[in-house]
């Protein structure tokens, strides 16, 4: 969860809302994603058979197709996540070398390309060893991540704060509703790996330490990623913060103690995306792996060699990823427009896995008898889970929905096409309009970036 996002929170936060309403963002995600983590906490409790997370659960739900869906929707936020940390890794370096300008020259797409492919044959030599690295630079990270927090705090001012609190000096916000909304997508961006441990739960000793991982991992993270960014609204101002460049927690570090601060979050920065950008080259590919694993993807996915590395995924991974690195040497997307479609492309895997915990307490399975309030209890958490869920896709809008629809349309036809490479039909009768309705929905978005009403 701590990879890039967290590095510019404040100008991301601060670019659609006003003080008053990313208070009321933080409240309605960090109740919503709390359910939704205790969701994935019990699911890894009622079905410990099931290894892979959101795969996993929409799969066992909803069936083959929805499954590898998920897995395929999952799959590409984490495509569009690591070229996102790439440009903001070298527009950070930019700052300092020219030469890598916003992170999209041609250096600059060179040097992510190089980067890339040394994470990749690094996971290829073994899972564990890439964790151990992985590790080492969480550790790492959290240092210069401390140190902004204490810093900050330290010089939070309370006039600062209040200073036009529900954005009315800047009628660009719009209401407070649409700060709120315009908010969410950033909010749930710094949040996606809450379902990490149980994307590679097969690969745990213990199964408690499933849920241990997420319900902490989650709580921490709320705590440190709502500190950086109310603390931030304390030293600069909403519209000061606005139109900071990004990483602009070093900008903010910098208006605090000067430009070593800028030094210091480069250097937490550069840290953290390593580790992040080798933590989702592993999270992406295990998913693909497993749905194929489960004969929901093509066959030849689920070749691993002997290390354990699933190493077909993981080319049709880093060669999506280096695809749209070029893409970004001619496109005008930004990080932020990255992050959003990103975040769009997991609203339905986290839906898909909250239906199936609300399911799955609605019936009792997986319950005892003696087990009723903690049946109830869960139900109640499903319940919320399931309704912060619809609200992101409300929050997302109609311009996400249908570039999110673009991209499920080529996973449609390559489920198809495995299913019918297996011998099995390629889709079944409940399952086809579901195929039909998202290729229509490409069609439109197709149809729209053409005539230039729809724009990523």
């Amino acid at each position: 969860m701590v990879g890039g996002g967290i590095f510019s929170l404040p100008q991301n936060t601060a670019a659609g809302a006003g003080v008053g309403a990313t208070v009321l963002a933080w409240c309605i995600t960090g109740l919503g994603m709390l359910a939704l983590a205790l969701v994935f906490v019990n699911l890894t409790l009622r079905q410990p058979q099931l290894d892979s997370g959101v795969y996993a659960y929409a799969r066992a739900g909803f069936g083959p197709f929805v499954g590898f869906s998920s897995a395929w929707g999952y799959w590409f936020m984490a495509v569009l996540g690591n070229v996102g940390y790439y440009v903001l890794l070298f527009s950070t370096l930019g700052h300092y070398l020219p030469v890598f300008g916003d992170g999209n020259t041609p250096v600059a797409v060179a040097s992510a390309s190089v980067m890339l492919w040394g994470m990749h044959f690094l996971v290829l030599r073994g899972i564990r060893e890439a964790a151990f690295i992985n590790q080492v630079t969480t550790v790492a990270k959290l240092v210069p991540l401390a140190l902004f927090v204490l810093l900050v705090g330290l010089a939070f001012r309370t006039d600062v704060f209040t200073q036009d609190m529900w954005g009315h000096a800047n009628p660009a916000l719009g209401s407070v509703t649409d700060q709120v909304r315009s908010m969410m997508l950033v909010t749930v961006w710094v949040f996606i790996g809450v379902e990490g441990a149980s994307v590679c739960s097969a690969r745990a000793e213990r199964r408690v330490d499933v849920g241990r991982a997420t319900l902490l991992g989650f709580l921490f993270t709320l705590a440190l990623m709502v500190s950086v960014s109310l603390f931030s609204l304390g030293v600069m101002t909403q519209p000061e913060l606005a139109v900071l460049k990004n990483p602009s927690m070093a900008h903010v570090l910098a208006h605090v103690i000067g430009p070593t601060g800028a030094a210091l979050i480069s250097l937490g920065l550069l840290i953290s995306l390593s580790g992040a950008l080798l933590s989702w080259l592993m999270l992406s590919s295990e998913t693909l792996y497993m749905a194929a694993r489960d004969g929901a993807a093509p066959a030849w996915l689920a070749q691993a060699n002997a290390r354990g590395a699933p190493t077909k995924a993981m080319w049709l991974t880093s060669g999506c990823v280096q695809t749209f690195l070029l893409i970004t040497l001619v496109s005008n997307s930004t990080y932020l427009s990255l992050v959003n479609l990103g975040t769009s492309m997991v609203l339905l895997p986290y839906s898909w896995a909250a239906l199936y915990g609300l399911g799955l307490a609605w019936r009792g399975q997986g319950y005892g008898p003696a087990q009723t309030s903690l049946r109830r209890r869960d139900l109640a958490i499903a319940t919320v889970a399931v309704v912060y869920a619809a609200w992101l896709l409300y929050a997302g809008g109609v311009k996400y929905l249908l570039l999110s629809a673009l991209l499920y349309a080529p996973g449609a036809v390559l489920y198809a096409a495995g299913q019918r490479a297996q011998g099995k039909p390629m889709l079944s009768r409940r399952e086809w309009p579901m195929a039909v309705a998202v290729l229509a929905a490409a069609a439109v978005a197709g149809w729209g970036l053409k005539a230039g009403w729809l724009s990523l």
